[in-house]
């Protein structure tokens, strides 16, 4: 079982950054690769970037390379999200996820996470 909290959205203007912070209250997070995704109201909930089980390697949809950059604190049990250069079209609540799956390529999909956060609220104003 896995407990995930998500925190540190806000309101922010066009160019700022932000960082998201995930963390497990239950669960070790090193036996889970681990996911971002975003869900702006009237969309469906989209992939933003994943982090692998074992020696991290980190994966983004296109729309955020460069940009937002996912690491995590085992030790802290923590997953992290930097946004940098934030856009308008980065509104949205952002999730992070879990996963046991090994696969690389099943880390883009929704229903490889098994665990999901509540959400946390970010919002770039033009």
């Amino acid at each position: 079982q896995l407990r995930l909290s998500e925190s540190g959205g806000g309101l922010v203007q066009a160019g700022d950054s932000l960082t998201l912070s995930c963390t497990a209250s239950e669960g070790d997070f090193s036996d889970f690769a681990l996911g971002w995704f975003r869900q702006a109201p009237g969309e469906d909930r989209e992939y933003v970037g994943a982090i692998t089980r074992v020696y991290d390697f980190t994966y983004y949809r296109d729309s955020v390379k460069g940009r937002f950059t996912i690491s995590r604190d085992l030790a802290k049990n923590t997953l992290y999200l930097q946004m940098t250069n934030l856009q308008p079209e980065d509104t949205a609540m952002y999730y992070c996820a879990a996963t046991t799956s090994w696969y690389i390529n099943s880390l883009s999909q929704r229903s490889a996470y098994d665990y999901w956060g509540q959400g946390t609220q970010v919002t770039v104003s033009s």
